[in-house]
């Protein structure tokens, strides 16, 4: 397990990659900053195609709320702060309509530096209110996916999509579009059962499951499918490193050759001097 040490000075290398201006192979770095190069720089790489992530909080009995739906401080300090570094290295972070409804998350990265990514609703049947938080104007792409006509408010992008015969949005043509729009880095942020539909349609280059030592007891699972295994011999068994968060665990899972590849080392270009750090 890599203990992950954020510094001021490893956070701004690795706004540095993302920005074409660094490689991730380079500098001086402590056991700690490294492991934070480690996790946070194949993401922050757009050398290597389009990629999709999912990202999970959930409790030691595998949990993301309570029987009540209280999911507020499911994930500890430094795994919220895991979180926002996470947006701040996607191009757009994705959520489902009752993750928007119930929880009101603003998808900010007003915790670390970075810019924050635009913000794209789930919505098929157009339930969320013009007065959401992820609608509010603060110089963030703001998108809705949705199957219905109706209005939304000014500004707002609307990818209208047909759906598929069980009623639902299909995540690949969700995907497309999203990358149509030059959103090429997506990070799948919740609930449960949005990030298992990408999973389960093959989607997701990583997935990252972050476990806050607590114990609930009941409530929603962190991760759900419409067709689980029943064998184990058939369960997906992904690349993963673990990654000490200091209030958190994570576990990073490689789930397509593109991902195990960008946690190589970028070299650095001897005919680029930006890359030279």
């Amino acid at each position: 397990m890599q203990n992950v040490d954020v510094t001021d000075r490893i956070w701004s290398h690795i706004l540095d990659i993302r920005a074409g201006r660094a490689c991730s192979c380079c500098g001086d770095w402590t056991d700690g900053e490294q492991a934070a190069l480690d996790l946070y720089g194949p993401l922050a790489r757009r050398d290597i195609g389009p990629m999709t992530v999912g990202q999970i909080g959930q409790s030691l009995d595998g949990r993301i709320a309570t029987v009540a739906g209280d999911a507020r401080d499911i994930s500890g300090p430094d795994g919220l702060c895991h979180l926002l570094r996470m947006r701040a290295r996607v191009d757009a972070v994705v959520i489902g309509v009752r993750t928007a409804l119930h929880d009101k998350p603003r998808l900010s990265v007003r915790l670390c530096g970075g810019d924050s990514p635009a913000r794209v609703v789930i919505d098929p049947r157009g339930r969320l209110p013009d007065d959401s938080p992820v609608f509010r104007a603060d110089g963030s792409r703001r998108i809705v996916v949705q199957a219905v006509s109706c209005s939304r408010p000014p500004g707002v992008e609307v990818l209208r999509l047909l759906k598929t015969p069980e009623g639902r949005l299909d995540p690949k043509a969700i995907l497309t579009e999203l990358n149509r729009a030059g959103l090429n880095t997506v990070l799948i942020e919740g609930g449960g059962i949005t990030i298992g539909h990408f999973l389960e349609a093959g989607l997701l280059s990583r997935l990252q499951v972050a476990v806050s030592p607590l114990l609930i007891g009941g409530g929603p699972a962190g991760l759900n499918t419409r067709n689980p295994v029943t064998r184990l011999a058939d369960a997906i068994r992904p690349d993963t490193r673990v990654f000490a968060l200091g209030s958190d665990v994570l576990f990073d899972c490689a789930l397509s050759p593109t991902a195990r590849d960008a946690a190589q080392p970028q070299h650095a270009d001897p005919l680029n001097p930006a890359l030279q750090s």
